[in-house]
C-alpha cells in the first residue's frame, strides 16, 4: 500500500478520506464529477427500514462558519437501497462502501443492520446513535450509555461486519457512551455528529428552520470536534473516525494526530464537490511540509 494507506478494523484504505453520510449521496451522483474510487471510502446516505420523506421546509439555514441542517434522514428505506442504490453504485465504485443505518427502535437497527450485513460491496456498518434533527429516535440512543450498549450489542448479535458506532456531541461526557459502545462489541466509534443548534428569523419572530433545531456543520466545530476525537481516542482501544468541520489537508492530520484512524468530509462536500479529492491530492505535499514519511505513523500523535 502507499504512503497514505490506513487499516480501518481490519480493510485497508488507499486513503484515510472518506466522504460522510448525507452530504454523498449513494456515490454514483458524485461520480459524475471524478472517480470517486480515489477516495478511501465514503458512507451513504442514512437508512432506515421505511422510506422517509423528512423533516418539513426550511431544512437549511446558514450560520457564521457553518450551517444548519435539519433534513431528518429522508431515504428511501432499507429495500429500495438494495434493489436500486446498491447495484447503481457497484457500476462505479469498486471498493467496500460504508453503510449508515439509522433507526427509531433497537429492533429497526438490528432489522436494517441485518439486511445491510448480506451485501457483499458493504464493508463496514456505521450505526447512527446520534441524530439530532429527528423525533424519538437517533439522538435519543446516543445520550444514554446504556441506550448506546444497548443498540451495539443488538447489532453485533446480527451481523458479521465491522459495526461503528457514530456518536453524538450533544452529551456530558462522551467517553462515557464511547467506552459502553466498546464494551458491548463495537469495532470502531465515528464521530462527531452536528451540534444540536438553531437560528431565528429577526423579521418574522420565529425560528429559521421548520423543525425549529437542527444540526450545526462546518469549519465551526472543528475545535470541538478535534477536542472530542482525542477524549475519546485516549478512553477506547478500537479504532476511532474523527469528523466535525474538515476543510483542508492540514485538517485531516490535525485530526489524526489526535487520534483518528480516517476521516469523514461532511459539509464541505455541499459547497465544494471536489474536496475530498482536492484533500487528497494535496495530502502528500502537505506530509512533506511537516516531514511525515506515512500518514498512519501519526495516529495518535498528539496523545
Amino acid at each position: 500500500m502507499g504512503r497514505l494507506s490506513v487499516n480501518l478494523c481490519g480493510t485497508e484504505l488507499d486513503n484515510p478520506v472518506i466522504p460522510a453520510s448525507g452530504t454523498f449521496g449513494y456515490g454514483y451522483e458524485f461520480n459524475e464529477y471524478y472517480d470517486i474510487n480515489m477516495l478511501g471510502t465514503f458512507s451513504f446516505k442514512g437508512t432506515t427500514r421505511e422510506a422517509r420523506f423528512g423533516n418539513e421546509t426550511p431544512r437549511i439555514a446558514e450560520a457564521a462558519s457553518g450551517m444548519l441542517n435539519a433534513v431528518g434522514l429522508q431515504n428511501p428505506g432499507v429495500e429500495k437501497v438494495i434493489s436500486r442504490e446498491l447495484p447503481k453504485l457497484k457500476e462505479c465504485f469498486h471498493k467496500p462502501v460504508m453503510a449508515n443505518v439509522s433507526g427509531f427502535s433497537v429492533d429497526e437497527y438490528v432489522e436494517v443492520c441485518s439486511m445491510l450485513d448480506s451485501e457483499d460491496q458493504v464493508g463496514w456498518l456505521e450505526v447512527n446513535i446520534s441524530c439530532p434533527n429527528v423525533h424519538g429516535g437517533g439522538m435519543s440512543f446516543g445520550t444514554d450509555a446504556r441506550a448506546a450498549a444497548e443498540v451495539t450489542a443488538a447489532v453485533k448479535r446480527v451481523t458479521t461486519k465491522p459495526v461503528i458506532m457514530k456518536l453524538t456531541p450533544n452529551v456530558t461526557d462522551i467517553t462515557e457512551i464511547a467506552k459502553a459502545c466498546e464494551a458491548s462489541g463495537a469495532d470502531g466509534i465515528s464521530l462527531i455528529n452536528t451540534v444540536l443548534a438553531m437560528r431565528i428569523d429577526i423579521g418574522k419572530r420565529k425560528p429559521l428552520l421548520a423543525n425549529v433545531t437542527g444540526g450545526l456543520s462546518g469549519p465551526a466545530i472543528f475545535p470541538l470536534a478535534v477536542r472530542m476525537v482525542y477524549q475519546v481516542a485516549r478512553a477506547v482501544d478500537i479504532p476511532v473516525v474523527g469528523m466535525g468541520g474538515i476543510t483542508s489537508a492540514e485538517d485531516v492530520i490535525e485530526m489524526m494526530m489526535a487520534g483518528a484512524t480516517a476521516v469523514e468530509i461532511g459539509a464541505a462536500n455541499l459547497t465544494e464537490p471536489y474536496i475530498c479529492r482536492n484533500i487528497i491530492e494535496e495530502l502528500p505535499d502537505v506530509m512533506d511540509r511537516y516531514h511525515i514519511a506515512e500518514i498512519k505513523d501519526i495516529i495518535g500523535g498528539a496523545l
